[in-house]
């Protein structure tokens, strides 16, 4: 079993990996809409293309922390950051996998003209990168605190995707032939909100972390609001 300090060096490696994956997929996120927004088709195919990337990244995590378990036979807060590592590499992927459904749903509406301004989508697309951003500083500093209040935004995320519900359905309602883009719109911005679901799981595994137990901050933040 290697020194202390070489355990807590490539721990470090290893979470500084997670910032990268997750620096990668923020900026896809972003992408993915403004792209959509620009009907920017060869800039979709790329971001398409470069999800194999974010795939390869998340793999390398998983193998160097499975590697890191089996040899250093990590205890207690050790164990538990590595097992979270591994959680937060596979949410993040499937972050990526968001916004390159995102980036196809461009590549399917094809030539055809926006129904609507994309307004909220970009906006929602701005709350979850940044949640994420937040996130994954929160859980390298392990700031169960600024875990618990990052969920707070995911209000805002929601409320976004209902403004976009409502007017697709009135877009629907004006005309039946707007129903498959209106569809295609739509699944975006379920896109988007799922993304922001998926750094709330991110941000329990930090409450995780540091106390050894699993919060369920939606029924947390449900709670309140009852009270």
């Amino acid at each position: 079993m290697a020194p202390r300090s070489t355990l807590d060096q490539k721990m470090r490696a290893l979470q500084d990996d997670l910032i990268v994956l997750g620096s990668m997929v923020e900026e896809a996120l972003i992408e993915s809409v403004e792209v959509l927004k620009r009907r920017d088709f060869e800039a979709s195919r790329r971001l398409i293309a470069a999800d194999k990337d974010i795939n390869a990244k998340r793999y390398g995590i998983e193998r160097d922390t499975i590697v890191l378990i089996a040899t250093q036979q990590p205890m207690a807060t050790d164990l538990r950051i590595l097992a979270s590592i591994l959680e937060l590499a596979t949410e993040l992927e499937r972050i990526g996998d968001y916004a390159k459904g995102i980036a196809s749903i461009n590549l399917k509406i094809g030539e055809e003209p926006l129904i609507k301004p994309l307004i909220d989508l970009p906006r929602m697309a701005e709350v979850a990168a940044r949640m994420l951003h937040q996130a994954l500083v929160a859980f390298v500093a392990q700031d169960t605190e600024a875990a618990s209040q990052i969920i707070h935004q995911d209000d805002e995320v929601d409320g976004l995707y209902d403004q976009v519900y409502r007017e697709l359905v009135t877009l629907i309602l004006q005309n039946p032939r707007n129903i498959e883009q209106a569809n295609y719109l739509l699944w975006a911005a379920h896109n988007l909100e799922r993304s922001a679901d998926r750094v709330t799981n991110i941000c329990e595994r930090t409450i995780f972390v540091v106390t050894g137990e699993l919060a369920d901050l939606d029924t947390i933040e449900a709670n309140e609001d009852v009270g």
